[in-house]
């Protein structure tokens, strides 16, 4: 099962648990009115052998840490080993963008030991200008007003010594995160375009592209829409890395439990299908 939910407080965070799980459903009490609530439920009906969670960053450290250790403590408590890991999209694509990935193996099908491992990060360097298109719409560049008022409003913080403004970018390195607010008014991810002429804000393309999506995709809505679905997305190339090392668990399990069969798979090793999995 693959899913997101979103960090909203937790009603009865910080409290311990009352019961465990088998005793009147404990876990629901500490998480009652988010939609984790609904996603444990799922889990303990269905018993989907793996998970596989995303979320912001700040999960790990919302409400003192509360909120994560009530999510950590369900998804124990459901019977799950649970691997979690923040991920920094940047080294997949141009984008400083941290999610955490929550990666949950059920104890009665992989049984008390899972060597789960993370994927290593790639050592390619990415960089903002080989996304750009060559030729963008006009429409995309800052009228003077937006531009003034963008300018002022980062001085304004600046000199109350916040760190608000718009985010200038450098074409040889990476962006900020993008947010599903990039359509307001593009500020946090600016792109340069010489002396003279104003800064614009990413095309919808580009903004697929710093997500990691390939131009195959159409993008059959407006760009308002557009923004917002690209902001909202988790990136499909982190992703992908990701589910290749679930994928080398699941070959080595099925292999463990005699239940894959094939001439030139070498039994008992591991290594044949990790390469099976890539």
């Amino acid at each position: 099962m693959a899913a997101g939910f979103p960090c909203q407080p937790f009603s009865i965070a910080g409290v311990s648990k009352k019961n465990s799980l088998g005793k009147a459903h404990g876990f629901k009490d500490a998480t009652q009115g988010t939609l984790f609530f609904h996603l444990a439920t799922i889990i303990e009906a269905k018993r989907p052998p793996v998970l596989f969670l995303e979320n912001v960053k700040n999960l790990l450290s919302h409400d003192g840490k509360k909120t994560w250790a009530v999510i950590d403590s369900t998804l124990k408590d459901l019977g799950y080993h649970v691997f979690p890991q923040v991920i920094d999209a940047s080294a997949y694509v141009p984008q400083h963008r941290e999610r955490i990935i929550i990666v949950c193996f059920d104890r009665k099908v992989f049984g008390d030991r899972v060597d789960f491992k993370f994927p290593e990060k790639p050592s390619v360097k990415y960089r903002l200008r080989d996304i750009l298109e060559e030729n963008p719409d006009p429409k995309y560049t800052l009228s003077n007003h937006l531009w003034s008022y963008l300018q002022q409003y980062a001085q304004k913080h600046k000199e109350k010594g916040n760190g608000f403004g718009f985010g200038l970018c450098d074409l040889d390195g990476i962006t900020r995160t993008l947010s599903a607010r990039y359509y307001k008014d593009g500020s946090e991810i600016l792109i340069p375009q010489g002396k003279g002429k104003n800064p614009r804000r990413l095309t919808p393309r580009e903004a697929a592209r710093l997500m990691g999506f390939p131009d195959e995709l159409k993008i059959a809505v407006s760009d308002t829409q557009a923004y917002k679905q690209f902001g909202n997305a988790v990136v499909p190339t982190v992703v992908e890395a990701v589910g290749r090392q679930i994928v080398e668990v699941l070959y080595w399990h099925v292999n463990m439990n005699g239940l894959l069969k094939g001439k030139n798979r070498k039994k008992n090793s591991k290594q044949s299908y990790a390469e099976a999995a890539r």
